[in-house]
């Protein structure tokens, strides 16, 4: 059975490719026109680079339940935290990785975004 990878397009969609690519593809991929991405469109990180999963507590865990929280240390249930900002692109980075920064800052959609050049885009988020 093929690998299946997830590629964001030129336009900002989401692609699943079987392994290997086709030629066309893969020199579009090569030339950074095609990033890889997870499923749900976030940034791509090989398993290898990513840090390890926490143990889980409880039963099948470590075997241990976590320590409670010393009093006065509760997080304020109405703050609620920001999720992380992709990393914005280098000013030579290919113009799909700046749509996708630029719906990642919600201020277009994709399809929205692949009209502007990327001049027009590095200008909108600067």
């Amino acid at each position: 059975m093929a690998e299946t990878i997830y590629v964001r397009g030129e336009g900002g969609a989401i692609i699943a490719m079987d392994l290997p690519l086709p030629e066309g593809i893969a020199e579009r991929y090569e030339a950074g026109l095609l990033v890889r991405v997870h499923s749900e469109g976030s940034p791509y990180t090989p398993a290898a680079a990513r840090p390890p999963a926490p143990p889980e507590p409880g039963p099948g865990g470590t075997g241990k339940d976590p320590e409670p929280a010393p009093p006065g240390d509760d997080p304020d249930p109405a703050v609620v935290p920001e999720a992380p900002r992709a990393a914005r692109p280098g000013v030579n980075a290919p113009k799909s990785e700046w749509i996708a920064y630029v719906v990642a800052s919600g201020l277009h959609s994709a399809e929205d975004a692949a009209n502007y050049t990327k001049a027009d885009l590095i200008d909108m988020v600067s």
